[in-house]
């Protein structure tokens, strides 16, 4: 496995990989890695013959020095994973080198990024647009792997990428749980051993709505009713939000159909989880028993300019 730090020493050996008739697949990751993200490495290996992991802590995505300043990080540990994985490329840019003295352009995808997420943090999709868009032209992939945890961060990267014409295929990989459903994040590990006891109560929520859609009920304030009374069972949650959205637009809805998804954000201590689902493709793994199931999965949306 190669380390590499430098932007121009990145772009070349893409361009070395292509002009050799290989293809590059990328996993963008702020590091602390862990089994979703190396599921996202399986997703690229299947995609592409050469696969790019890129571990850089982005301060512009962050609201709060604080969190930015406690994200988890371990980068020898994370460079073991990798090269035990098979990766061909870890690449880690300098901050100075991802942002330039005198940066002053940012990327911004408007609508999407009004809702969920965005409501609570306000600049942050601005960050992370900017960022990726940064990382693509320095990576320069055939492919980039993202993780359907941070389903409104997959849209939003889905809507820069094709407006502006980047040619990338977006591979989306299924989320990645632990044995009691919470969703895999490097934030878990800030979790103390007694909220990670009822951390799981995040996906329970999810999944109560989800069987109330299995039964027959469709009205959105109903469903998320029947979320919100099993998360605030565990009365350490505090709700940032839970709504049911469309999932292209990331807009609230009044009545969930077959695409409807629903989205919570809520602090558990001085965490903030995030997690969410189809509704109706919950409702069938929970009616057949396979509503935890590892992330491997993938959707793909292939982009090129012009298209």
């Amino acid at each position: 496995m190669k380390v590499v730090r430098s932007v121009a020493k990145m772009q070349e050996l893409s361009r070395q990989t292509r002009s050799a008739g290989l293809t590059v697949g990328f996993v963008p990751t702020m590091g602390y890695l862990h089994d979703g993200h190396v599921s996202l490495v399986h997703l690229a290996r299947e995609s592409a013959n050469v696969v790019v992991v890129s571990i850089f802590v982005n301060p512009t995505q962050f609201n709060a020095a604080e969190d930015f300043s406690n994200y988890p990080r371990d980068e020898k540990t994370d460079e073991a994973l990798l090269e035990e994985e098979g990766v061909d490329i870890l690449f880690m840019p300098d901050a100075a080198d991802v942002y330039p003295p005198g940066a002053a352009t940012r990327v911004a995808v408007s609508g999407l990024t009004d809702a969920l997420c965005g409501a609570f943090r306000p600049g942050h999709f601005e960050g992370v647009t900017t960022v990726v868009a940064a990382l693509l032209n320095m990576v320069q992939p055939d492919v980039a792997v993202f993780g359907r945890k941070d389903f409104q961060q997959i849209q939003v990267v889905r809507r820069m990428v094709r407006d502006l014409h980047f040619p990338v295929t977006i591979v989306e990989g299924t989320t990645s749980r632990e044995r009691d459903g919470l969703a895999r994040s490097s934030r878990n590990a800030r979790l103390s051993p007694a909220q990670r006891a009822v951390a799981g109560a995040i996906y329970a929520a999810l999944s109560a709505a989800a069987a109330a859609y299995g039964r027959g009920e469709r009205t959105a304030s109903a469903l998320k009713e029947a979320a919100r009374r099993r998360l605030e069972q565990t009365a350490d949650f505090r709700i940032e939000y839970l709504e049911v959205v469309d999932p292209d637009a990331i807009a609230a809805v009044d009545a969930a159909d077959e695409r409807a998804v629903m989205a919570v954000a809520a602090w558990l201590g001085p965490v903030r989880l995030i997690d969410n689902v189809t509704l109706a493709e919950q409702a069938l793994a929970l009616s057949e028993g396979t509503s935890t199931a590892a992330s491997g999965a993938a959707t793909s949306e292939s982009i090129h300019p012009g298209v």
